[in-house]
């Protein structure tokens, strides 16, 4: 980018030439002056041999006042082309986005197969709440919000800047608080509807949710929120956390839940230990970086207001010496009659 004296305008300056074109082809203009009437001028201007005018007269400006017009014309087309400073290149950068959390604890969230980083037998849901502590505490420039479900979803805590008060509210939550079923549909809808309650940039808008199954007759079912979601312009990630090998009505199926992710633009990924569980939280914060965007942008100091300040100068200084000279010539014709 450049920087110092630009013009907003610059095809005003084309202006520039304008009096010299009208001087030359636009006539004289002509001031009529007073004076006596004699019937016999014409044939008296005939015998000395005078030639008659119109008894009109032009009045030229002086060198002063040409000069004065000129620099007056310039000063204003210049202005007109709107001259400005620019400052040097800054960056703003957009940071922070608002991102909602919802995660699943139904009763299978207690099941006792995942371990600690010492090897300890914890809970899923033991193994979430760890792995959310971390991801709060990479995401301070975020907004965060808690929804949790079970068979009905419910809305924890609504977007704040404050992780610790998020994460009070999220260790509070107990398995089975929201019901035992799993109602993945209703807990995205319900998180569309609180994205829709919030002035957000579409960037800004993504929903990162946690269950460890398969969805159980929600009112609204998964795909057709997805839809939704993909309309609001909502991001949807899902992390399922369990083993890929379980069989029967357990089973996971990740097919329909890339599914969805798919449909958002979102990604879907399968954690059967706490390790993998965390990876899958790195991932998506590399997916959804802090910084999200970033824009160059130069400060302009216009400067045509002092143009015209300066062409309104002139002329008050030149009507003031015009007026002393005219009172100087008065007070002398008085002393010397």
């Amino acid at each position: 980018m450049n920087t110092g004296l630009s013009f907003d305008f610059i095809w005003a300056l084309l202006l520039l030439p304008l009096p010299l074109l009208v001087v030359k082809l636009a006539p004289a203009h002509n001031t009529y002056l007073p004076a006596l009437s004699a019937p016999f001028y014409a044939d008296l201007a005939s015998h000395l041999g005078l030639k008659v005018g119109s008894g009109a007269t032009r009045i030229d400006p002086t060198p002063w006042q040409k000069m004065s017009i000129s620099i007056s014309w310039v000063l204003l087309v210049v202005a007109a082309a709107h001259p400005v400073i620019l400052s040097e290149p800054q960056t703003r950068e957009l940071e922070g986005r608002n991102l909602l959390v919802v995660t699943d604890i139904s009763g299978s969230m207690s099941t006792m197969d995942f371990a600690d980083t010492n090897g300890k037998k914890i809970s899923r849901w033991q193994a979430a709440v760890g792995v959310l502590e971390e991801f709060s505490a990479n995401r301070k420039g975020d907004r965060l919000g808690l929804i949790v479900f079970g068979e009905n979803a419910y809305l924890q805590a609504p977007f704040t800047s404050d992780h610790e008060a998020w994460l009070s509210l999220l260790r509070e939550l107990e398995i089975g608080q929201a019901g035992q079923g799993t109602h993945l549909g209703d807990a995205i809808g319900l998180g569309i509807k609180v994205f829709d309650a919030q002035p957000s940039d579409d960037q800004q808008r993504v929903m990162i949710v946690l269950t460890d199954g398969n969805d159980t007759d929600s009112l609204v079912p998964p795909l057709e929120a997805a839809r939704v979601a993909e309309y609001k312009k909502v991001r949807v990630y899902i992390a399922v956390m369990g083993d890929p090998k379980t069989e029967g009505d357990n089973a996971i199926d990740m097919e329909r839940i890339r599914n969805i992710a798919d449909i958002t633009g979102g990604q879907a990924y399968l954690a059967a230990s706490r390790d993998e569980l965390s990876q899958v939280y790195t991932q998506i914060a590399k997916l959804e970086p802090l910084l999200f965007d970033s824009f160059s942008y130069q400060s302009k100091t216009s400067l045509h207001y002092l143009l015209v300040l300066i062409v309104l100068i002139q002329h008050i200084a030149m009507m003031g010496i015009y007026r002393l000279k005219t009172w100087s010539t008065k007070d002398k014709s008085e002393v010397n009659p």
